[in-house]
């Protein structure tokens, strides 16, 4: 109920306002399991895809958006329960395995499963490093992994704007991924770290992003600590315009 409300109200409103071009979405099935795997660049990609989608799209959303103080943490956590996003405490293992079970189930039940590989924010605009629970729930589930790369909100809402800007945003969603060829190699670990690199190579094709091969946590630890860099000098653990395909070929 909650979420076909919000649907209303938000849809023709962030339509208008916005006006996003959309590519590709012709590739999303009317009908059965699918992982929609994108990028993150902005707290407005949680409201843009689902603008954009025809079906039910079910995200995985960090815990701290179900938790936070006052009226601004209230209105967050109502909004990602009225969508059915599934909470994902990053504190232990056990809860993030709840968390995957439950995004299972989502799958298993022929629904369409958001989720973000990077698991967090980019601080800069680049793409990070995947995390392989993306890898783990396409092999466990056998569902098909569609790539989708958000481009401009980073622009119109980066971490720390507490209001968006308008700026052109464009949705664009690649070739479905079909990962049976590793059917019953869900438990290993270089199995997942390879589907992993696919998927985000994918992503990164689509978006055109800066590649960096460290997780976004990290990432974003290395900018607060670091001076800023001179024009034309890399960021340590970066390769400009490349994606994990290369990086693993260089």
């Amino acid at each position: 109920m909650g979420y076909y409300v919000i649907r209303a109200v938000l849809v023709p409103m962030l339509r208008w306002v916005f006006r996003p071009r959309l590519e590709g979405l012709e590739r999303i099935p009317d009908a059965g399991a699918a992982i929609i795997a994108g990028n993150h660049l902005s707290f407005m990609d949680h409201f843009m895809l689902p603008v954009v989608m025809k079906r039910r799209i079910t995200f995985l959303a960090k815990h701290e958006y179900f938790t936070g103080p006052g009226l601004k943490g209230r209105l967050t956590a109502a909004f990602f329960r009225a969508t059915g996003a599934i909470p994902v405490d990053r504190s232990g293992k056990e809860a993030a395995q709840a968390a995957v079970d439950t995004a299972l189930r989502v799958l298993g039940e022929g629904e369409l499963l958001g989720i973000y590989p990077e698991g967090t924010r980019s601080p800069d605009g680049r793409l990070y490093k995947g995390k392989v629970g993306v890898a783990m729930m396409a092999l466990r589930s056998g569902a098909p992994v569609l790539p989708c790369a958000m481009i401009g909100t980073f622009e119109a809402q980066p971490r720390g704007c507490r209001l968006p800007r308008l700026t052109p945003i464009t949705v664009r969603v690649g070739e479905p991924m079909d990962f049976s060829r590793y059917a019953g190699m869900q438990d290993d670990p270089a199995v997942l770290r390879a589907v992993t690199d696919e998927i985000m190579y994918a992503i990164l094709k689509l978006s055109g992003q800066e590649y960096v091969d460290v997780y976004a946590p990290r990432g974003r630890a290395a900018l607060q600590a670091a001076p800023e860099p001179a024009a034309g000098v890399a960021v340590p653990g970066t390769v400009a315009g490349a994606g994990p395909e290369e990086r693993r070929a260089a």
